[in-house]
């Protein structure tokens, strides 16, 4: 009875193993995914992505192109060009500017709040400002506030505003400049 149930290596068959269907669609449909957010980014964004020359072509032509078949067939050239390369250091690279553009826009919330907040407190949002950026210019930004009062209550084009907002951005920019720096100090010292 052993006998017929002896295990013939030569009988094997090995099959191959075809890719899921439904799992290379949404692979694909990713790759279509991130085409489209490529186009939309700028050419400066576009740049820091270091795309391979064809893709870096067809993206820029797509991201130019209005909202229809044609674009969507050069979305679809452009994803199967990803597909053929690693995707990784793209998705990488995206985040990040994603992650600059999202600090950019906080950015500017907190400089226009400050703006906002000096026109309508005055001297108290003045104080309160220079205790939290001790190496502003005192007398620039009174001259500022004063301008944009004045400009507020009299109803004329807010230029003084504007100059005040630019310069309150600058102030900010330095300010995280020199955190970005005693950061790198401490990482050093701990090194």
């Amino acid at each position: 009875m052993s006998e017929e149930y002896e295990y013939d290596d030569e009988a094997e068959e090995y099959y191959a193993i075809r890719p899921n269907k439904t799992q290379i669609k949404k692979d694909m449909a990713a790759l279509f995914a991130l085409s489209e957010e490529m186009a939309e980014l700028s050419a400066g964004q576009l740049k820091l992505l270091e795309l391979p020359e064809i893709i870096n072509k067809a993206v820029a032509e797509a991201s130019g192109m209005p909202h229809k078949s044609a674009r969507k067939r050069l979305l679809k050239f452009i994803a199967g060009q990803i597909h053929k390369i690693d995707a990784e250091p793209i998705l990488e690279k995206l985040a990040r500017i994603k992650n600059k553009s999202a600090h950019a826009v906080r950015e500017h919330h907190a400089v226009e709040r400050w703006r906002d907040r000096l026109i309508a407190e005055g001297n108290d949002a003045l104080t309160a400002l220079l205790d939290e950026q001790p190496q502003a210019d005192r007398q620039l930004l009174r001259q500022l506030l004063r301008n944009a009062q004045k400009e507020a209550e009299a109803g004329k084009p807010p230029k003084s505003s504007r100059l005040l907002y630019r310069h309150l951005k600058e102030l900010f920019q330095v300010e995280g400049e020199l955190d970005d720096e005693s950061d790198f100090e401490d990482e050093q010292e701990t090194d």
